[in-house]
């Protein structure tokens, strides 16, 4: 089984293709903020986590969290970065309330990242990817959160001064479809490495998305910036509302105003935040009261060597070697947590590797993410159902009784269920001897059903089957009876 690698075209929409650049703030894992010893947790009391430098007191010096530069290293070696020995923080100027120093501290020209490039599934069925170049990476504080109310504005800054990684993209996407699948790619990546949570609920990654249109051959046109979208479905919606209002504008003889839009994705709409500024809007200064940040050798080796696998090669991994398919390759790989269960209970299954991706995306992933089930506890089901020792059916039943009482903790418990359950079926060339006798008897005692069987009429070969498993009681294994049916057929 092999993947390719496509170049994808965009597809015209009333003579128009679509061009999309993404820029996605990762929040990083680190205990502590960017620049201050203040903790970074979701749901405190408002304003409690932050000191002097989040809350932009005079006199007040920020110190550089080396987490976030390491976590930001470790991103440029996954995805092929070049990680700047040297770079600097400058100061980003704009005014607005959850901004108390009056400015965002950032990189501008000279960021810790420079190129790379992002690879997912652009193909569900062939395994086809489609592989994004990378513009830069930088590392920025986040700003606080406003709320308002018919009474004012409350600002908290619990937020302000989170640790983010920026990653931006080449305008290399087509439509909403691929700006989807990179974002998704990028949290796997992220979350694989250690560096984010992927809580996309929490706002752990958003995604800016800059949108255009153009008559093919022509010059990028006026991009739109779409703001603050957290997730995958939302941005695919996004992108594609947005590009259908700017075919809809330029072929009404209107004009494409550059533009911050918000999206409201319960709606399904976007609304005008603010005209976008260029960078000189901004009058980036070189921050004086931060060092430049240098990035050594020996961090390098060291996050080099302790790189672990990473979701695109376990993706090949899971299809080229083990046979699964793509769609299902994809999705236990781009999960980190799916696919360390994969791999660990395929230690303990050795031979049934597709039936535990199976039972694993069918099964275990819709009992929900609180769930555990241990691998060893799954490995040991699928043995059992495929060697003929447990029904299928009975098999999703213990599934779901041992997840729901905390019990799916090891081989142990399920074969201690099954047992305490009268569950095991009857294998070896005794019992299926045994059934063999009992299909000749049932077939003894309805001649003119199977002469009907042997005529075309297939479905009577269920009420022979069920014949025999009547006679043969508890403890048959239905496939067993199916197919020594169809032998003596």
């Amino acid at each position: 089984m092999t993947m390719t690698t496509m170049t994808t075209t965009a597809v015209l929409h009333d003579g128009f293709e679509t061009v999309v650049g993404l820029e996605v703030h990762v929040q990083l894992a680190t205990r502590h903020k960017l620049f201050s010893k203040a903790r970074v947790r979701i749901g405190q009391p408002a304003n409690t986590d932050l000191d002097a430098v989040d809350a932009g007191l005079p006199g007040a010096l920020p110190v550089l969290n080396a987490q976030a530069v390491q976590f930001a290293a470790r991103l440029g070696l996954a995805l092929g970065s070049v990680v700047a020995p040297v770079s600097f923080f400058a100061r980003k100027h704009y005014f607005y309330p959850d901004s108390p120093k009056g400015f965002q501290t950032s990189q501008g020209d000279q960021p810790i990242l420079v190129g790379g490039e992002v690879t997912f599934v652009i193909d569900d069925v062939g395994g086809a990817t489609m592989t994004v170049p990378l513009t830069r990476a930088h590392l920025e504080e986040d700003a606080g959160k406003s709320s308002h109310d018919p009474d004012g504005t409350r600002l908290d800054l619990n937020r302000a001064g989170t640790p983010l990684l920026e990653v931006v993209s080449e305008p290399t996407m087509h439509g909403g479809d691929e700006a989807m699948r990179f974002f998704r790619a990028l949290r796997s990546v992220v979350v694989a490495l250690g560096i984010c949570d992927g809580n996309l609920q929490e706002g752990s990654m958003r995604a800016d998305a800059n949108v255009s249109v153009r008559r093919p051959g022509q010059p990028l046109g006026t991009r739109v910036e779409l703001k603050n979208i957290n997730s995958p479905r939302f941005l695919n919606d996004a992108v594609e509302h947005e590009a259908a209002r700017q075919r809809r504008l330029i072929s009404g003889g209107g004009v494409v105003v550059q533009e911050t839009r918000l999206w409201d994705g319960e709606a399904g709409v976007s609304r005008s935040l603010r005209s976008k500024e260029d960078a000189p809007d901004y009058r980036f200064l070189t921050d004086p009261d931060l060092p430049a940040v240098v990035v050594s050798e020996a961090l390098l080796a060291r996050e080099r060597a302790a790189l672990p696998e990473l979701p695109e090669a376990r993706r090949r991994r899971y299809a080229q070697v083990l046979g699964l398919p793509h769609k299902q390759a994809a999705v236990i790989a781009d999960e980190d947590a799916l696919g360390v269960t994969f791999d660990a209970a395929c230690a303990f299954a050795v031979g049934h590797e597709r039936a535990v991706a199976n039972w694993l995306v069918n099964e275990v992933n819709g009992l929900g993410a609180d769930v555990v089930v241990a691998p060893a506890a799954l490995a040991r089901l699928v043995v059992l159902v495929e060697t003929g020792a447990l029904a299928g059916r009975d098999g999703k039943a213990v599934l779901r009784a041992l997840a729901s009482e905390g019990r799916a903790t090891d081989a142990a418990a399920v074969d201690a269920f099954v047992d305490a359950n009268g569950l095991r079926l009857a294998t070896g060339e005794a019992a299926e001897a045994a059934i063999v006798a009992i299909v000749a008897a049932v077939f003894a005692e309805n001649p003119t059903q199977v002469q009907q069987v042997k005529e075309g009429k297939d479905r009577i070969k269920g009420f022979l089957v069920g014949q025999v498993l009547k006679r043969a009681g508890k403890g048959v294994d239905p496939k067993l009876a199916q197919r020594l049916v169809d032998e003596a057929l």
